[in-house]
């Protein structure tokens, strides 16, 4: 092939450190915009990024150009130090160690599109610790949970 071709949709999710709930309404349309533009620079495009005061979800097409683990380390780093910068309530705020990474069929992007706009209404019912173990099952991953909320 002359060209390289892709299309890897991809949910990522991860928490606050401790799930603390830092992200606070007025703070996360700002923290969104920010990591879109993070992304945007790293080749990859987010449909639509969401959450809840400890937690966001983004449905991104990744870029062919940098690896997931790249991507989300870039993402994860440059807006925690973005964060910090936005007042006094937000100097020790940091990301959990890890993340979630689910491929989506693109036949399922509109789907997890309104899943994501809709968290605040959905974490009413579910907490994330159920919300990640049910994802983590559903995609046939195994998890210690020992090591799964650092």
């Amino acid at each position: 092939m002359g060209q390289s071709l892709v299309c890897c949709w991809t949910h990522l999710v991860w928490s606050t450190k401790d799930h603390y709930p830092f992200l606070n309404s007025s703070i996360r349309p700002q923290l969104y915009a920010y990591i879109g533009g993070t992304a945007t620079n790293l080749g990859t495009f987010c449909e639509v990024i969401g959450g809840v005061s400890d937690h966001i979800h983004i449905l991104c097409r990744l870029s062919k150009q940098e690896a997931l683990a790249d991507v989300v380390g870039k993402l994860k780093s440059s807006s925690s130090r973005w964060i910090k910068t936005q007042g006094p309530q937000f100097q020790k705020f940091h990301w959990q160690n890890g993340y979630g990474a689910f491929s989506i069929s693109p036949g399922h992007v509109d789907k997890l599109r309104a899943y994501i706009e809709n968290q605040e209404e959905h974490h009413r019912k579910e907490t994330f610790q159920d919300e990640y173990r049910r994802f983590l099952r559903s995609y046939g991953i195994e998890f210690d949970e020992r090591y799964l909320w650092d």
